[in-house]
């Protein structure tokens, strides 16, 4: 568990302060995929910072599994950072050691014995699919593979908290994918709670259950994945979500609409079971009104269909106000944006 209270972190340099995090609330459950995401200097790096502890808060609390970092001596502090692994953007991997030497480090470091690190290293290279590659150096890999090297090496001192600082930012969109597959893979089989830090929306789609918005330092917006997706509320939410659900109809489409005084433009969100169930053929046979359907488009998230659709809608006044009516109460989501 990862939990953050009243956090505030300010930087202080040449007797200038910058306040990196303001009021920062957030917590991760055990088994979470918690996803932070913002654009550059939104706060990300310095939160994740606080997390390990290469950082120490300006006011506040940082606590993972239940014990406040603050208060914990040095001794104590390295035992805890034994619990928390860190796959980076760039990799860091050691260029002169071979694939297995770099997923050992964490293991020499923790004076495990040649048996230990040679069973728990072959483990790892088998589960990221890398057991091929144990005597390259990371110069002859890909960058796939070497973030999958990176996160073999943060596996191995069997940590409970997974942290990812962008860690498929530098990676084309199928390795991407691959990655992403592989992080919800060890989510799932060994209930690791991950705190993904990125600023692609995409990401948060792929993997996650809960995310939260930072910008300027604050989160903005927080929540389950789904219900944000589904609802952003703050502009910043907005704008990300929208690079990953596509709702809003083309300035050329409306352009060419027929603006006829009986015309009316809504939109329409399906989730869950309502996405699959034929309701505009149902709001079709039902009223006597012309529908024009504008744009539609289905997203999963979490394993729940989030559906979007604008259509227009040509009849009398209150033909439509019935037919809104309906759809209302076939479990669709309903707004009128703009009269025709």
């Amino acid at each position: 568990m990862i939990e953050l209270r009243d956090v505030y972190k300010t930087f202080e340099r040449k007797g200038v302060s910058h306040e990196a995090l303001r009021g920062v609330n957030l917590k991760a459950e055990k088994g979470d995929i918690f996803g932070v995401i913002g654009f550059s200097g939104a706060g990300k790096s310095t939160l994740i910072r606080l997390i390990n502890h290469l950082e120490k808060p300006t006011r506040g609390h940082v606590f993972v599994d239940g014990e406040p970092l603050d208060r914990y001596g040095v001794k104590q502090l390295r035992e805890a950072r034994k619990r928390i692994g860190m796959i980076f953007q760039h990799f860091n991997l050691l260029e002169t050691r071979t694939v297995f030497d770099n997923v050992a480090i964490p293991l020499v470091l923790l004076k495990k014995s040649k048996k230990e690190i040679r069973e728990r290293v072959t483990e790892l290279l088998e589960f990221t699919g890398l057991s091929d590659k144990a005597r390259n150096y990371p110069k002859e890999l890909s960058g796939g593979q070497k973030q999958r090297v990176g996160i073999a090496r943060a596996l191995a001192s069997n940590p409970s908290i997974l942290l990812c600082d962008e860690a498929t930012s530098a990676l084309d969109p199928q390795t991407t994918r691959s990655i992403l597959d592989l992080l919800k893979r060890i989510n799932e089989q060994y209930g690791i709670t991950m705190l993904v830090v990125t600023h692609e929306m995409s990401v948060i789609q792929q993997i996650c259950n809960k995310v939260a918005v930072m910008e300027n330092g604050e989160i903005v917006e927080q929540g389950n994945v789904l219900d944000v997706f589904g609802d952003p509320r703050h502009p910043t939410t907005q704008n990300f979500v929208r690079t990953v659900i596509h709702n809003e109809v083309p300035g050329s489409v409306l352009q060419t609409l027929n603006a006829e005084p009986e015309s009316r433009l809504f939109k329409l969100k399906f989730v869950g079971p309502s996405a699959s169930e034929p309701i505009i053929d149902g709001l079709i046979r039902r009223h006597d009104l012309k529908v024009n359907i504008l744009f539609a488009n289905m997203t999963e998230i979490q394993k729940t269909t989030l559906g979007h659709m604008i259509i227009q809608l040509d009849g009398a006044a209150p033909v439509i106000d019935r037919a809104a009516e309906y759809l209302a109460g076939q479990g669709v989501q309903i707004e009128e944006v703009k009269s025709l």
